[in-house]
């Protein structure tokens, strides 16, 4: 099989805002595409697409009353900066799993429709 492109689906029952959400934290161009389906393009890096779901339940992860459905891990060269952008476009900190000082590390983040990603960061 030979694969011309790679999208991470994420579910939300408001799709403007989540791919509002992600489109400002990846600096990317939001595709509104219809009402059931947007996609959020960034040069050099996979499609993020949100899909309408009326019902969705914002996983709980790392709690596993909810199981995850997909996360993702973002890079970054400036951790607190990142951490301050993510928190200034909607997400919300789950889990402090290192401080901000260490040498590397990752802490655990919400999207506004619950969707889990990480800061990883290696000095």
């Amino acid at each position: 099989m030979r694969t011309t492109g790679l999208s991470i689906a994420f579910d939300a029952a408001d799709v403007a805002t989540e791919s509002r959400f992600w489109a400002d934290l990846l600096g990317g161009e939001l595709v509104e595409d219809d009402e059931e389906w947007h996609t959020v393009r960034t040069p050099g890096l996979p499609d993020v697409c949100v899909q309408l779901s009326p019902d969705h339940a914002a996983p709980t992860w790392p709690d596993p009353a909810v199981p995850q459905q997909a996360h993702l891990d973002l890079d970054v060269e400036d951790v607190r900066a990142a951490e301050a952008e993510a928190l200034g476009v909607g997400a919300r900190l789950v889990q402090e799993t290192h401080p901000l000082d260490a040498a590397e590390g990752f802490r655990v983040y919400a999207s506004p429709a619950g969707h889990p990603f990480c800061l990883c960061w290696h000095r």
